[in-house]
């Protein structure tokens, strides 16, 4: 007998089936013609016709293998682009490269065994740069097999990089437009400075992922002796910052005391006394002095190297807005090279900075008894010369979060350094109003974290102290007697003024256009560019119009699509790729740079730590996609809460259970349909019309499937769209085909066509979620070239049948419930039991699913009824931790008034103890009432409940007894590898009592297991030896298949 579908595997490779799947894409070039055949249109928005889906690839560096953050992104950024094709849309996917930056010159430093800003000068800067753009795209390979493998649809050989002239020439105009809008501008401020990288860090960076960690600084508490004789106490978390006091700041409105100990008067916060009780004990509270009366006051130069200082009107106390009792002693002492605040109150003082530090953070010669040592190995020497002193009055340790280089991994400082920022002051409110023309998923991000990070936003350094990267465009006169700046934002425009062909735009070779100062007219000056180059953020927050050489290529294009229609990154891009693609789009194009963003938590080991090659807390990508499959892996995170925005860790434990509840059901009801249409000789074509029960609710529930789906893919909501199918999947496996058989076994078309029906839209629905394994499964249905080229499936043809899926959804909650007890009270299914009380307000719908209960939970009668209160009574439980925050003393009352049975329950009014319950604060279940041996459970909905009679007379034991020989003869069809239709004589060696059962229920074993004879022995006889057991008891199972 022909085939009518596909010889389809019971246990598929699911790892070897996708390594087909993806052979036969590349030689087909599905995904080349998944975008082809939905061609540009004429329409510039989707109003008007246009059929694009702008999608942006947020550029990987490429200098270090994927890990499952990448793949997680990776399987988002393929999932939503196949919906959309699959909507009707183009959708364009580029692969992008982030090449520039400190990643890049890090990893190229340790390469070529050399650190620093002067090793890498003396090295070469060419040379080095060289090692930059090799080392930089070394794994690009490596990515392209990893990207290829988990199924991700994306163009790499159109690609874009950073490092590419047309890029760099897009970032550099959208330098010189934000210079001409007044929005750029030099500085020198105290930044979070890297003094490993030798380069300022901007504040984003510095909120990266593990920048801040958990440290053990040394605390002092020093006096400084005022010129009035008392000792002003400040305290710090970095003494190497003291040999550059200038000042010390307190809070104005704040009493502050004088304790006079042995002679000595000291001057702190009242509110800080108790601190400091172990040191100041005996001390005599003799004065106390308003904040505002410190301010002015002048004081002795702890350290003496900038002590000339003092006649320029610094060491004295200015007045703070930043100091607070909270820590400390409501005195703080001022560095203004080395603190913001510092800087800031120096300034309106008049008190000019010193920065004693140089750029590999090493005290300068002014710090004379430290000179060239590195600030934080500095500290104990400067700790030891004050109490030597006598200075200190309290050296402790002090655990606290701090900053470190998100690169290296170093501790940063505080410094005043020169650098270029974006005036983001000028746009931050309307960085904000933009914001709410953004849809987020999760939603609470648009307000939360990037809400609120773009109302505290600061101006952004942009420039770093490095070598690779695009040049900051700006020549200046190297003579100020002759000022001039010139801000370049083409190729065009550099080419004209330094008259030479301009095909490179790194250093050095950018470095080397030099020529004279045209303001000068002596000729001696020349314009040469600044050292620094741009920080990789601007690059990649300039991504969108950069990829495309915008404003110099596709202008008309770029204008149409902008903002881009979806980007998806973990959620500490929020700070990061987000927040910089919104400051360039708001300060260049006044809108956002995407309409739609879809922000994922963090991928966890499994010991839910962060992912660590050296812990080895994470099972190898590889690994899992050969033993899984990458369809396990995409489904496992896609399905769990890290779309949600929550951290989530990865366990091949988790992949497994993937398979087992996802995979496997899909690829088993594709596998019955074959197996049966097979056997009757027919196939199924797309007919959803039939009239059966099972056949109407199971298109019913497909239709609410493709509905649902349909709303979560639109709001590019992946978790809901898996839970979606996820539902529809149990349904189909667990209960259509369950309830079913019988029809299949018989080869009934109208099952066998509302099978391949539904299973032809899940797989369509499901193509973005498992785009493999649907793939096959479809291509075997259907004959048709691939399911990524067909349309979203819409609910036509599709009957809803409302009444029907009520009725047939709460049967199942029935089924489900009682099979819950059974578990709880150990009784297998295959144990008949006597009957069912089903006790629910809506028990009438049930009626014509009677005989399905009986035969799903195994029981010889099922009773219904309307009234629950006939065979059940509430009981209610209040929730003392949602009451207390309301009721406070009055939530023992309500408890007793509970435990007394002093409540009652008016439709939906719960009041106990004369005080009205709200909803969260109680909870009511149904507890069964009668006599008897009886187990119970309140039904999933609400309504009702069920009463399960437990009890097991002989009767219903042999019939369970029965039952399970069928078990075990169906297992040895499967061992002699019998096909599903193949009848057989069917020979059993049992004890007397399990014969006994066999032969009272023959006819129902004959029956389930096509047996059309049967032969009932003793164990032993006729040389039957045991081969299998039952409840450990030896037994003889034989099955011959008759011709």
């Amino acid at each position: 007998m022909a085939n009518s579908y596909p010889d389809v595997a019971a246990q598929p490779n699911l790892s070897k089936l996708e390594e087909n799947i993806l052979a036969f894409w590349q030689a087909d070039r599905t995904f080349e013609a998944s975008v082809e055949q939905h061609p540009r249109t004429s329409g510039t928005s989707a109003s008007d016709g246009d059929t694009e889906f702008v999608f942006y690839d947020g550029p990987p560096f490429a200098n270090g293998l994927p890990h499952y953050g990448h793949l997680l992104t990776g399987f988002v950024k393929d999932a939503i682009p196949r919906y959309r094709t699959m909507s009707g849309k183009r959708v364009e996917r580029r692969f992008g490269w982030d090449c520039h930056g400190l990643p890049a010159e890090a990893e190229a430093e340790r390469q070529l065994g050399i650190s620093g800003r002067q090793a890498i000068t003396d090295f070469g800067i060419a040379k080095f740069n060289d090692h930059c753009h090799t080392s930089v795209l070394q794994y690009t390979s490596d990515w392209r097999r990893y990207v290829t493998r988990q199924a991700r649809w994306v163009d790499f050989d159109n690609d874009y990089k950073t490092l590419d002239l047309p890029y760099m020439e897009s970032v550099m105009w959208a330098f010189k437009t934000l210079w001409d809008k007044g929005l750029i501008y030099e500085g020198f401020r105290v930044l979070p400075y890297s003094w490993a990288l030798e380069t300022p860090l901007s504040n984003s960076e510095t909120r990266m992922d593990d920048t801040y960690k958990m440290v053990q600084d040394p605390a002092l508490t020093a006096g400084f002796r005022l010129q009035t004789g008392e000792r002003l106490l400040a305290w710090t978390t970095t003494p190497w910052t003291l040999p550059s006091n200038l000042a010390l700041a307190v809070a104005v409105d704040v009493d502050y005391g004088v304790y006079e100990l042995n002679g000595v008067r000291y001057i702190m916060a009242i509110e800080r006394r108790e601190s400091y009780e172990r040191e100041l004990a005996g001390a005599e509270h003799v004065d106390t002095v308003r904040g505002s009366d410190l301010v002015g006051r002048t004081y002795e130069p702890l350290l003496p190297y900038f002590s000339e200082r003092a006649s320029q009107g610094a060491f004295r106390v200015l007045a703070g807005d930043f100091v607070t009792t909270q820590d400390g002693t409501g005195v703080v002492h001022i560095a203004p090279g080395f603190g913001e605040d510092d800087q800031r109150i120096c300034a309106d003082a008049g008190i000019e900075l010193v920065v004693p530090v140089d750029s590999r953070g090493r005290f300068t010669s002014e710090i004379t008894d430290f000179v060239g040592m590195q600030v934080f190995e500095a500290n104990p020497l400067i700790i030891k010369k004050l109490k030597d002193s006598g200075v200190v009055l309290r050296h402790e340790t002090y655990d606290h979060s701090y900053p470190h280089c998100w690169r290296t991994g170093t501790p940063l400082i505080y410094r005043a350094v020169s650098s270029w920022f974006v005036n983001v002051a000028a746009i931050k409110e309307r960085m904000v109003e933009l914001n709410q023309q953004i849809t987020w998923v999760p939603e609470h991000v648009k307000d939360g974290s990037f809400g609120k990070w773009l109302e505290n936003a600061r101006d952004w350094t942009i420039s770093r102290n490095r070598f690779w990267g695009s040049p900051i465009p700006v020549w200046r006169s190297d003579d100020p007697e002759y000022p001039r700046i010139d801000v370049y934002g083409s190729i065009a425009d550099l080419e004209r003024d330094f008259g030479v062909g301009v095909t490179e735009l790194h250093r050095p070779a950018v470095d080397d256009l030099v020529r004279a100062n045209p303001d000068d007219p002596t000729g001696k000056s020349m314009m040469k560019r600044v050292p620094e180059v741009l920080d990789c953020w601007f690059e990649s927050g300039s991504m969108p119009f950069a990829q495309v050489h915008y404003p110099f290529e596709n202008r008309e294009w770029f204008e149409s699509h902008y903002p881009g229609d979806f980007i998806v990154e973990y959620i500490g891009q929020t700070r990061g790729w987000f927040y910089t693609l919104h400051v360039l789009a708001t300060a260049l194009f006044d809108r956002p740079a995407f309409k739609s963003c879809v922000s994922h938590g963090i991928v966890l080991g499994d010991d839910g730590q962060k992912m660590s090659k050296s812990l080895r807390n994470y099972p190898d990508p590889m690994q899992v996609f050969d033993t899984f499959g990458a369809d396990a892996m995409r489904w496992y995170l896609l399905s769990s809460s890290i779309l949600r925005g929550a951290d989530f860790s990865v366990t091949e434990a988790g992949i497994r259970d993937t398979v087992r509840q996802t995979i496997l059901p899909l690829w088993n009801s594709w596998y019955f349909l074959s197996l049966y249409a097979n056997a009757g000789g027919i196939r199924g074509t797309f007919d959803t019309s039939s009239p059966n029960v099972l056949d109407r609710y199971i298109v019913a529930k497909a239709r609410s499937m493709v509905d649902a789906s349909t709303v979560a893919f639109e709001r590019n909501d992946l978790f809901d769209a898996c839970a979606q199918v996820r539902e529809f999947l149990d349904v189909l496996t667990n209960w259509y085909i369950r309830r079913s058989r019988d029809r299949f076994w018989e080869a009934e078309q109208a099952a066998i066509n509302t099978l391949h029906s539904v299973l032809t839209i899940v797989c369509r629905v499901a193509a973005p979620l498992m785009p493999l394994i649907t793939e096959e499964i479809y291509r075997g249905l259907t004959g048709e070239r691939s399911v990524h080229l067909t349309s979203w499936p819409t609910t036509e043809g599709l009957a809803a049948a409302d009444e029907l899926v009520e009725s047939m959804d709460l049967a199942r909650d029935v089924c489900s419930s009682t099979l819950s007890l059974r578990k709880v009270h150990q009784l297998r299914v295959r144990q008949p039991l006597a009957s069912l009380i089903v006790a629910s307000s809506r028990a009438a719908k049930l009626g014509e699913f009677v005989d399905v209960i009986k035969d799903e939970v195994n029981v010889r009668q099922v009773v219904l009824s309307a009234n629950v209160d006939e065979h059940a009574r509430r009981e209610l439980v209040v929730t003392p931790a949602a009451l207390g925050p309301r009721l406070g003393a009055e939530t023992q009352k309500v408890i007793r008034a509970v435990k007394q049975g002093d409540w009652s329950i008016d439709a939906d009014r719960v009041v106990a103890g004369g005080v009205e319950l709200r909803e969260g604060e109680y909870s009511l279940t149904l507890v069964a009432i009668g006599a008897g041996e009886r187990g119970s459970t309140a039904l999933g909905d609400g309504s009702g409940i069920v009463v399960l009679d437990l009890a097991v007379d002989d009767d219903l034991k042999r019939e369970g007894v029965a039952r399970d020989v069928i078990r075990l003869v169906q297992q040895a069809r499967r061992d002699a590898d019998l096909h599903v239709s193949d009848r057989i004589r069917l020979t059993l060696g049992a004890p007397e009592d399990v014969a006994a059962a066999v032969q009272a229920h023959a006819a129902m074993v004959q029956s389930e297991t096509l047996a059309r004879e049967l032969l009932v022995t003793t164990v032993g006889d006729n040389g039957n030896s045991a081969n299998t057991t039952l409840d450990d008891m030896p037994l003889f199972v034989g099955v011959e298949r008759l011709l």
